[in-house]
């Protein structure tokens, strides 16, 4: 039906040799005696994830249980439709998530199981348990080869990841201060990585500070994940050895007086995500679901979430991950910008001081040719990791778009 805006490589990627991939799509929209979790069940089921077979196995429910003071996080009652699909033929299904490397609520076992219940993630609620997949402090850990990778050798891979037979990914589709957008492939990719593999995927994206534009705020330092930002002469200072290099004090700072050293850091960070992805899928049947609903302009990460960029869109599923991410960064861009967003804001000052959109559009309004991610954090590079990820063979960004 349609397809993204990037130009796949098509004799690389296995998906891509095969054609586009289907992806299929159902609105927010219900009618009467219908519900959003039964049209997420419909949806799970026409698009085929009952071909997997899941009698027997432990399947793991990758997903994001968000940050503490985020609102923006899925609800559990999305997951228990997956948990309910599952153990309906036989398997045993578990939710997932790994350690963070940033300093947060989710950086040990223990308080991200506390805030997992706190957000309404339980055996209760969903009807199996969570398991944090790297262990106790993010440490436990299975080394992953990577096939065809050009950047990483071996990927570090929570454990519980790895032991499990089937991978399902439920993902909340929003933006991200570094990759663009949060898709699946962010979500498996990057979430699946023990704090070891979370620090090797950011390890060419080190933060520097223009000492001119700094204003002694201290924001960056309050998201700093292990204290390497101080202060002289009220400005701020980075101590590169203890820098996690996690990005987070760039999308803090309100002068953009931090930014990433190097110009093709962005599609680094890409292409290891891809390839982190390859090492969890590669040889497992897996089935992903996107959520494209309070699309915030940053990651479910942070401690607070933003007004949507843009309307609620819908709910997509499909076997390739790489379609589906396509899929959805096509959608966000085809909608008008909501007025009252950090979107509309950035659309307008760019308007106003006489920067025009890629294509020329009027202001909040979504035409050919602009790209929302890149108007929000000009220096991310979001097609960089699909574009590798159709070179490794993981899925194509040619897809059919069907409606259920």
């Amino acid at each position: 039906m349609t397809s993204t805006n990037l130009n796949p490589v098509a004799a690389q990627g296995a998906g891509a040799a095969q054609g586009p991939s289907d992806v299929y799509f159902t609105s927010m929209r219900v009618s009467q005696g219908e519900n959003l979790p039964k049209k997420l069940e419909a949806l799970c089921r026409k698009a085929g994830i009952g071909r997997i077979g899941f009698g027997k196995k432990y399947v793991a429910i990758k997903l994001h249980f968000g940050e503490s003071g985020n609102l923006a996080y899925l609800r559990p009652n999305y997951a228990k439709v997956l948990v309910d699909l599952v153990k309906e033929e036989g398997g045993w299904p578990f939710l997932l998530d790994c350690s963070t490397l940033y300093a947060g609520r989710r950086k040990n076992a223990l308080e991200h199981l506390e805030l997992a219940y706190e957000h309404g993630f339980s055996p209760f609620s969903t009807g199996c348990h969570i398991i944090i997949g790297d262990g106790l402090t993010g440490s436990d850990e299975v080394l992953v080869p990577v096939k065809g990778a050009e950047h990483v050798a071996q990927a570090h891979i929570g454990r519980a990841v790895m032991d499990a037979d089937c991978v399902i990914s439920l993902t909340h589709f929003k933006g991200h201060v570094e990759t663009g957008f949060g898709g699946v492939l962010k979500n498996v990719g990057m979430g699946c990585g023990s704090r070891a593999g979370k620090r090797e995927m950011h390890a060419a994206t080190g933060p520097k500070i223009d000492a001119d534009k700094c204003i002694g705020c201290r924001k960056c330092a309050r998201f700093c994940a292990s204290d390497a930002i101080s202060y002289v002469d009220d400005k701020a200072v980075m101590d590169s050895e203890r820098c996690a290099e996690c990005g987070f004090c760039i999308a803090a700072c309100p002068t953009d007086a931090i930014f990433s050293a190097y110009d093709a850091a962005p599609a680094l960070l890409g292409a290891k995500i891809a390839e982190y992805t390859k090492a969890v899928l590669d040889g497992r049947p897996s089935f992903h679901v996107s959520l494209a609903i309070d699309i915030s302009p940053f990651c479910d990460c942070w401690s607070s979430n933003d007004a949507p960029i843009v309307p609620d869109i819908g709910m997509f599923a499909s076997f390739d991950p790489v379609a589906l991410d396509a899929a959805c960064a096509d959608a966000v861009n085809a909608q008008s910008a909501v007025a009252d967003s950090l979107l509309g804001e950035k659309l307008a000052q760019a308007h106003e001081g006489g920067t025009a959109c890629e294509d020329g559009c009027a202001p909040g309004h979504a035409g050919e040719g602009t790209d929302y991610f890149r108007v929000l954090v000009p220096n991310t590079d979001w097609k960089a990791a699909l574009q590798h990820a159709v070179k490794l063979g993981i899925g194509t960004t040619d897809y059919r778009l069907i409606e259920v």
